[in-house]
């Protein structure tokens, strides 16, 4: 399965004018992740906070993640910022892999072409990608069922 460590995503890899940010997977596997608005303003108003820690802590640090003392983030601190805020925003028990996993589910319940999710999400075999339909029809079944 493929992940990106974003603790390690540098700054020469975000692309704020043409929405993309260059990433590197299991295996130095090249990933291209468009972005969208509302990710876009984040990350220009991350920015500059960044530019803040990193002048008032004279730190010169080519990742794009620092902590507010200009150290790099690290996995597990990602996996404890996602997993608290789903406790304190959703109430629910949430991972990294939670969050790939709604993504891969949300852009396939609404139109994605099969091939394109299986790109993002950096599988090599659309077997494992088409895993994520099963979920779809199970859960279009569902919502069908209740309604009726």
């Amino acid at each position: 399965m493929q992940y990106i460590f974003w603790g390690k995503l540098k700054i020469q890899n975000v692309n704020l004018k043409h929405a993309y940010i260059k990433c590197f997977g299991k295996g130095s596997k090249e990933r291209i992740v468009p972005i969208g608005k509302i990710a876009k303003d984040a990350l220009t108003n991350y920015l500059e906070k960044r530019q803040n820690i990193v002048d008032t802590y004279s730190v010169e640090s080519e990742y794009l993640f620092l902590h507010d003392d200009g150290k790099k983030i690290s996995r597990q601190d990602i996996y404890v910022m996602i997993k608290n805020l789903g406790e304190t925003v959703l109430h629910k028990h949430i991972t990294p892999h939670t969050l790939r996993h709604s993504f891969a589910t949300h852009m396939l319940e609404n139109g994605a072409d099969l091939r394109v999710v299986q790109e993002l999400l950096g599988h090599s075999d659309v077997a494992t990608t088409q895993l994520y339909t099963h979920v779809s029809k199970k859960r279009l079944k569902d919502v069908y069922f209740s309604i009726n």
